[in-house]
């Protein structure tokens, strides 16, 4: 179903009134090795304020998903501990997190599980990255989306959940490099860990390939 008129523009109203408030966030960012400024870049935010049917989401993290038709949903993720980690807006579409990066990346391009991930390889490793919020949220017309790029990079954690998530993304495209991550970890974890170095290797292998 598409979103009227008056649902994009309160979705850009929340949007733009939580990320004014991103730095309420900057312990919870620490933890993933994130700062303020690179939060920022995507745009993200915390409820302090709710807008009108937000009230549930107070205090948690907001993360827009932004096409280039604007803001088309928004995600919220705990920073507290607190129990769901993520929750979405009731009845919302899933879609690709940082999408617009498909129209100015070259030849290639990273799928990781998940916003943080996603936003870890692009400012951490500078590499163009779009995020699936999980394994079990990819889409058939994904497939069309990521067809045209030369080598399509999956950065899946290091799970069997994370293995199956890439062998299928690579059962519907053929160009399909799948990076691995270690046992228990997952992208922004072993970046906090061995350091971007480590990722970054591993990408470029899978563009210099063949």
């Amino acid at each position: 179903m598409r979103l009227s008129n008056t649902q994009r523009q309160f979705l850009l109203q929340a949007a733009t009134e939580y990320a004014q408030h991103i730095h309420q966030a900057s312990e919870y960012l620490a933890t993933r090795g994130l700062s303020v400024d690179e939060a920022k870049k995507f745009h993200l935010g915390v409820v302090d304020n709710p807008l009108p049917g937000h009230e549930g989401y107070k205090g948690k993290l907001v993360i827009p998903y932004t096409t280039p038709s604007g803001v088309v949903d928004l995600r919220f993720r705990s920073i507290h501990g607190e129990d769901p980690k993520y929750i979405g807006l009731p009845g919302a579409k899933t879609t690709m997190f940082n999408a617009q990066q498909v129209l100015i990346a070259d030849g290639y391009i990273c799928v990781t599980e998940g916003e943080i991930d996603c936003i870890t390889t692009v400012t951490k490793v500078n590499h163009p990255a779009v995020g699936i919020p999980g394994a079990n949220n990819w889409k058939p017309y994904y497939t069309k989306i990521l067809d045209d790029f030369e080598t399509v990079i999956v950065l899946a954690d290091g799970d069997s959940p994370g293995l199956e998530f890439g062998k299928k993304i690579s059962r519907e495209l053929g160009n399909v490099n799948i990076v691995q991550m270690p046992e228990g970890h997952d992208v922004n974890s072993i970046v906090m860990q061995e350091g971007a170095g480590w990722l970054d290797e591993r990408i470029r292998k899978c563009i210099n390939r063949g």
